[in-house]
């Protein structure tokens, strides 16, 4: 992999010397990225990163350029696309602060612009998304992390949800009825946007919260905090990953 994208929030965690970081302005014709994108050297590879939500984090899951983000990133030259999503456990091994690298994911989500080709804005193409995410990337962030140590959920179901509000117990029962361990907002149209674009797209999960219904502890008291760790951890993952490949 000489080019790693990421994808994720601030990403402060992950910027090495901010003079060794340079930004990019993107403008492809599905839009303006929804952040400058930074890149730099890191290990012997160009990293490319793109705060999904904005710099502020003032853009809503459903409202993410999703379609200029992957496109940016494919015109930059990525050979591969890591994913940051800070997420809700459902299963008992999704407690927060945990990191987990999913292999499935069911979505949820609606009214997004979800595809380059619908055969209006791009040629209309089926693509195969059996498995969402790539097999050969997600068996390098394992073996990644865990010859370091580093303690990872290697399986998982992603369900995503339409935000920006969090999900009733209600849905997060039936969300866990229909075999998801983990919920987000962010996964898609993203992963499948990667495929169509045929990059290698895997995930990185952060658990901020037990979701609805499966804590008595109040939400936000304890996502920052996880978000925080998770971030750190996160970010030695993908520097673990680069000195590896």
């Amino acid at each position: 992999m000489a080019t790693v994208a990421v994808i994720g929030g601030t990403g402060a965690a992950l910027f090495p010397n901010p003079n060794e970081v340079e930004t990019l302005r993107i403008e492809v014709e599905w839009g303006e990225t929804t952040a400058p994108v930074k890149r730099w050297r890191q290990h012997g590879h160009e990293v490319l990163f793109i705060s999904r939500h904005g710099v502020l984090g003032e853009i809503a899951p459903h409202h993410v350029n999703y379609r200029a983000n992957i496109q940016a990133l494919k015109d930059l030259g990525a050979d591969a696309v890591v994913a940051i999503n800070a997420v809700g456990g459902i299963a008992k091994n999704a407690l927060p602060g945990q990191l987990i690298i999913p292999d499935q994911l069911i979505d949820y989500t609606w009214g997004r612009e979800h595809t380059y080709f619908d055969g209006q804005s791009g040629g209309l193409r089926f693509i195969d998304f059996t498995r969402p995410y790539d097999d050969d990337l997600r068996e390098k962030i394992i073996n990644a992390g865990s010859s370091r140590g580093l303690q990872l959920v290697t399986k998982g179901i992603y369900g995503v949800t339409q935000g920006p509000r969090l999900e009733t117990a209600a849905e997060i029962d039936r969300l866990e009825q229909d075999g998801c361990h983990i919920v987000g907002m962010t996964a898609m149209p993203e992963a499948a946007l990667a495929r169509e674009l045929e990059l290698p797209y895997a995930s990185c999960c952060i658990v901020v919260n037990w979701a609805a219904g499966r804590s008595d502890a109040s939400i936000h008291d304890e996502i920052a905090e996880f978000l925080r760790q998770g971030m750190l951890r996160a970010a030695e993952l993908i520097d673990y990953l680069l000195q590896a490949e």
